[in-house]
């Protein structure tokens, strides 16, 4: 008799198949190697690649021949490398990112940082030239240095020295001036930064008044005319026109012309009044009236009607304002160095060039900081490199302490902090002309990573996970990792349960906290192991009318079973790591439960429950033979079965069979072969109506036909 045991749970299945298809992630494909790698300046490289579908992330490799190694992390193309070695080769190669993890890395590519700029310093020996000098620069061939006034053109001029002097400039005028180096093979450096130089103004020649007026025809003979200015200036000519010499600026001037003969002098003209052109403008100040906005101001001068003021900024674009007023606005960014001088105007002309201003705007705000935990006790501060900074000081603050850092790199670490204190993170740039910028807005420190991490299974597919927090307000995401992806929950608590884990799996749990100031490290982990999955199919075959083979379809995460048949009778049970087992102590026409422990390495157990098993009906005992008249033969047995039983005897010549119904315990065969040999078996009738097989066999030697004869025979050993 072979009884099967079949589960099929198609629902379980679809539905196990859509979440696997719903969660697994695959790692993004082998990158193609770096496209582009081209200098931006001396320390920076601009890194240009292919994007890869399911890519979050790239990772950057550089590395050079010196053991200097770094992995910088970019989201896009194209990419920035900061922070580099000027006139360094690097080989760089990138791989890409996911939350299923990295591909592999491309092939490797080289790309080489450019010269850095020069060091300048200049000044003006004369009215029309000025005198630029820097320190040399290694591995520099040649140098090209542009030189433009404010408002006009610029020229190159190509040196192999470290000085070079510049003529043929105007007198008192403002240049701006920029040095690049060129290497060996041909590229050009980083561009120094912007200085200004004011050509000197040696005035060998004092203004003067032209003074002139009409002519009296009717007067004869020579006339000398002389003329008076109140301010003690006096000028004579025998034309009609004279110059009155050393006039200043911002000089009111009562004029009479009066003229002479051999008579002597006339009546003197009716006074005229001239003003001489303004003084230039004194006490320039900027101040910095709205962000992005910037006032100049000056002290107004005498006779002035209008002003205009001249503004460059240092990387060479300029403008001008025109005015009546003693302040200009002007638009102004962070970061750079501006050049300002203030022209008066009235009806005589414009002023002398006055002192020029220079006014340097606070460096600009560090922008894109990171501020990350490294360590429990260890931040890393990350920026990108603000314009005009030439120092950075990165300060973490709380109520009782306050952690300083100071350097030139976008990027430090501060280390024995707590977690999850109130730590004000301030990235604050500053250089030697403006200072420093005190603006820029806080950050805060990441939360304390979780601890004392517990799991306690609440059922077969779901795990409660529960840990100390460590913090005031934050966030908590447990993840638990296995081969068929991430399983995770969030909460504000300190407990969490993950649902919907399968059977026969294997997790690594997690717990990270985020909160508004970013995310804490992860922590501890911890491995969990759902229990085994039962077997889908069970068989249950019967060997002996006492004996039966157990045997069972692979189970995930099963390393033995434990199978069990009971019955009120008795039960039999076996422990194995195989797939089938053979139990014995079977008892005949018997209904058993079967029941199954499937058990993982570590001990997990899963109770697994069957459709029941009945064993095949008792063998009859007792069989008999009895000759009977005219050649038939009663077979008669012991039984308390209510089956229906049929006997067989199979001879040498001749077979014959006879049934009983349930509940009789003999049959009749007749016309018996005399002098055949039989092998008889009486055996019970399944509901199905086959044959018990295994029953025993008896043997019959009918040699005689004396009526009456009862023959028990004997077992065949057969």
């Amino acid at each position: 008799n072979t009884f099967t045991v079949n589960f099929k749970i198609y629902v379980f299945v679809f539905c196990h198949f859509l979440f696997e298809l719903h969660v697994t992630i695959v790692a993004p494909d082998e990158m193609e190697p770096i496209q582009r790698v081209k200098p931006k300046d001396s320390r920076t490289l601009i890194v240009v690649f292919n994007p890869k579908a399911r890519a979050t992330q790239y990772v950057i490799r550089i590395q050079n021949s010196d053991g200097f190694f770094r992995e910088d992390t970019v989201s896009s193309s194209p990419a920035e490398i900061e922070s580099l070695t000027p006139y360094t080769e690097y080989s760089l190669s990138i791989l890409a990112e996911n939350s299923a993890g990295p591909s592999q890395p491309s092939s490797s590519v080289t790309g080489k940082t450019v010269l850095p700029p020069p060091q300048l310093s200049s000044s003006s020996p004369s009215n029309d030239s000025i005198i630029v000098s820097w320190a040399p620069v290694t591995h520099a061939v040649q140098y090209s240095l542009s030189i433009s006034k404010l408002g006009s053109n610029s020229s190159i001029h190509n040196t192999s020295n470290t000085n070079m002097t510049i003529s043929g400039l105007d007198a008192g005028s403002l240049y701006v001036i920029q040095v690049f180096a060129w290497d060996t093979e041909g590229r050009k450096g980083e561009g120094s930064l912007h200085i200004n130089q004011i050509t000197r103004k040696e005035n060998n020649h004092v203004a003067g008044l032209s003074v002139s007026w009409n002519i009296d025809q009717v007067v004869h003979g020579p006339i000398m005319y002389h003329v008076m200015s109140d301010q003690n200036l006096t000028c004579n000519s025998t034309s009609s026109s004279c110059t009155l010499p050393a006039v200043g600026c911002g000089e009111v001037h009562t004029i009479q012309v009066t003229a002479s003969n051999e008579a002597g002098p006339g009546h003197p003209s009716s006074p005229e009044v001239f003003i001489t052109f303004p003084c230039p403008p004194q006490s320039l100040a900027v101040v910095e009236s709205t962000e992005g906005n910037c006032t100049v101001r000056w002290e107004t001068v005498p006779h002035a009607d209008s002003y205009t003021a001249f503004i460059k900024k240092n990387d060479g674009s300029e403008g001008t304002c025109n005015t009546t007023s003693n302040n200009c606005t002007f638009h102004c960014q962070c970061g750079y160095t501006y050049v300002m001088f203030v022209l008066a105007f009235n009806e005589a002309g414009g002023s002398p060039e006055g002192q020029p201003l220079y006014y340097t705007t606070l460096p600009c705000c560090p922008e894109n900081v990171s501020v990350s935990s490294v360590s429990t006790d260890t931040l890393e501060i990350m920026w990108t490199a603000s314009q005009g900074a030439d120092v950075y000081e990165t300060r973490a603050a709380d109520t009782s302490e306050v952690i300083l850092c100071n350097d030139t790199a976008p990027v430090c670490a501060l280390s024995d902090l707590s977690c999850d204190r109130e730590y004000t993170v301030v990235v604050t740039p500053c250089n030697e002309f403006s200072g420093c910028n005190r603006a820029c807005r806080a950050h805060t420190k990441a939360p304390c990573m979780p601890t004392n991490l517990m799991l306690n299974p609440k059922n077969s597919s779901c795990i409660s996970v529960s840990w100390t927090g460590n913090n005031r307000a934050a966030n908590y995401t447990v993840t638990a990792g296995g081969d068929d992806g991430i399983h995770s929950c969030t909460t504000s608590g300190t407990t969490c349960d993950i649902t919907d884990l399968p059977c026969g799996s294997t997790y690594q749990v997690s717990v990270t906290a985020t909160s508004a100031a970013g995310q804490s490290l992860p922590s501890y982990t911890d491995s969990l192991e759902t229990e085994p999955c039962c077997p889908m199919n069970l068989t249950v075959d019967q060997v002996t009318q006492a004996m039966t083979n157990v045997s069972w379809s692979h189970a995930k995460g099963a390393h033995s079973f434990i199978t069990s048949l009971t019955s009120p009778r008795g039960h039999a049970r076996c422990h194995t790591q195989d797939s089938h087992c053979l139990m014995g102590c079977i008892t005949c026409g018997t209904n058993y439960t079967v029941t199954m422990e499937a058990v993982s390495h570590s001990g997990h157990k899963s109770s697994c429950t069957y459709q029941g098993f009945s064993s095949s009906a008792c063998c009859p005992s007792g069989v008999r033979l009895y000759r009977m008249a005219s050649n038939s033969l009663r077979v008669f047995w012991r039984s308390g079965s209510s089956h229906s039983s049929v006997a067989e005897l199979v001879g040498i010549i001749n077979n014959y069979t006879c049934t009983a119904s349930p509940g009789e315990n003999s049959c009749d065969i007749g016309n018996i072969q005399c002098g055949d040999v039989y092998h008889v078996v009486v055996a019970p009738l399944t509901a199905e109506g086959s044959k018990v097989l295994f029953c025993p066999q008896r043997f019959y030697s009918g040699r005689t036909a004396e009526p009456s004869l009862i023959y028990r025979g004997k077992r065949s050993v057969d």
